[in-house]
């Protein structure tokens, strides 16, 4: 996986790294920083699919066709590692182990985004906005060891409204009234989870990086 991350690029806020319906030929690791997938819909709107954090391998979604299907675009100062696409096709024939772990991260995210599809059409918009701070607080937790219940949310109103299907001001009335069900506190940017477990419950969420079952995979060679 080093050999993957040996070409780093500094990027700012707001670079777009692949863009919607392009051809591309390079899929990256993301070494710092925060970035999204998205698709533009035939309105002009976006919906954003997923929140990407360091070590997550970036267009992975885009390997088996020739143009992109989605956009990925920076949300902070970013570092990435591109390397070119033919490199996957050399680690499941060398290294079964690590390709194997690879698809497993993808199913997990697969899993992760079918629950935001089911929660679109059957939870509450409060359900929506809960379950989307617990995910990226749990994400950030997976790098950061330090993050408690408390974190900085890296995001607008907008693009949290864009991954939940509500407007910005829905959005900000959803944040204030978990607020007043004493489930958050927010100072600055910062998001306290101050009653996690009512929070969880709240949003019907499951954290899909738990009770996972690798007995199945291949040894290392």
């Amino acid at each position: 996986m080093a050999r993957l991350e040996e070409r780093p690029r500094e990027l700012r806020r707001g670079t777009i790294l692949l863009r919607e319906n392009d051809p591309f030929s390079e899929l990256y690791v993301l070494q710092r920083g925060m970035a999204m997938s998205y698709v533009l819909l035939d309105d002009g709107s976006r919906q954003i699919l997923r929140f990407l954090f360091p070590g997550d391998m970036l267009a992975v979604s885009a390997l088996v066709y020739r143009d992109s299907p989605e956009t990925i675009v920076t949300l902070t100062d970013c570092t990435v590692c591109p390397f070119d696409r033919s490199v996957i096709g050399a680690l499941i024939t060398d290294h079964p182990r690590l390709s194997a772990i690879i698809m497993v991260v993808n199913q997990i995210e697969k899993v992760a985004l079918t629950d935001r599809l089911a929660a679109l059409g059957r939870t509450s918009a409060k359900a929506r906005i809960a379950a989307l701070l617990l995910e990226i607080r749990n994400r950030m937790r997976m790098t950061d060891k330090t993050i408690g219940n408390a974190f900085t949310l890296k995001l607008t109103q907008e693009e949290v409204g864009d991954a939940t299907g509500l407007t910005a001001v829905h959005v900000n009335r959803m944040l204030r009234q978990l607020e007043e069900d004493g489930l958050i506190a927010r100072d600055n940017g910062r998001v306290t989870l101050t009653n996690e477990a009512q929070l969880a419950r709240a949003a019907n969420y499951i954290n899909r990086f738990d009770g996972l079952d690798l007995r199945w995979l291949p040894a290392a060679r």
